[in-house]
């Protein structure tokens, strides 16, 4: 039952948020006309058919069941929506279930905040990569927010829960091992092979998972996708050597495996070494 209220939540939470990366991408270009622009703002805006630009009813709002029941078309003017709305819906109803399946820690006092704070920045997430795979961006304000989310997440465990300074050293080591290695390659390459987007968000995911082993795997593990998603489409002739590809989604996926699953990933790791000698 549970398992099922988070995946409505989730499902609600992705309607939400890809309204807003919309709106936000809009809001871009608008910063003189912001104020006057209520279409564009996230909290009084009112979702529209991107064809025939009719405000939609409640009834049309429902996630996923709305797309399907309509047959992937607008009720008004009968043109196409596209399948990626319901597609991130589903996959946020999904990502919010599983965290609560899989989730780390016990539901004591501690594992409710922390959760609470894994929810919020599950969402920045889920903004990040729609953001970078439509428009190759991840946005400083997005960026900003989520590192203080994360920040402010760490000075709780500092300062109320188990951890102390290993904590603050742990956060410490995590920006340094994945911002520091992600500016390092920025300066090096002009901004060829990475991001400064890229640089930016690694602060955040450095704090998120803290500790050099863990920084180290999150670096490793988004290679490591890079490479499966990139060989076989050059195999295909479906992109090139020289081409870009959104980094941003990988470095979340391999950060939110990290979290979730790192310690026993690492623990694997050591013991199979150890076993190696």
């Amino acid at each position: 039952m549970i398992f099922l209220i988070f995946l409505i939540l989730g499902l609600i939470m992705g309607s939400f948020l890809s309204a807003s990366v919309w709106r936000l991408y809009k809001q871009t270009g608008l910063k003189s006309e912001l104020k006057k622009n209520k279409e564009n703002s996230i909290i009084k805006g009112r979702s529209i058919c991107p064809n025939c630009k009719h405000e939609l009813a409640p009834l049309d709002l429902i996630p996923v069941v709305s797309w399907v029941m309509l047959k992937g078309r607008c009720r008004y003017c009968h043109n196409k929506i596209g399948w990626q709305e319901p597609l991130v819906e589903l996959a946020s109803g999904l990502a919010f279930s599983f965290s609560y399946f899989y989730w780390p820690y016990k539901f004591n006092s501690e594992g409710k905040i922390l959760f609470a704070f894994w929810l919020v920045i599950l969402s920045l997430f889920i903004i990040l990569i729609l953001f970078d795979l439509r428009w190759r961006i991840l946005p400083n304000k997005i960026v900003a927010v989520l590192t203080a989310v994360v920040a402010a997440q760490v000075l709780v465990k500092l300062i109320f829960y188990s951890g102390g300074a290993n904590t603050l050293v742990n956060a410490f080591w995590g920006v340094v091992f994945i911002s520091g290695l992600f500016y390092l390659l920025y300066r090096l390459s002009n901004g060829r092979w990475i991001g400064g987007g890229d640089v930016k968000l690694g602060v955040a995911l450095g704090l998120l998972v803290g500790g050099p082993a863990e920084a180290i795997l999150v670096v490793f593990g988004a290679s490591l996708l890079g490479t499966v998603i990139s060989v076989p489409l050059m195999a295909l002739n479906k992109l090139k050597r020289t081409s870009m590809i959104a980094f941003g989604p990988l470095l979340i996926t391999a950060t939110t495996v990290c979290y979730f699953f790192g310690s026993d990933i690492i623990n694997w790791y050591k013991n199979l070494v150890l076993i190696g000698h």
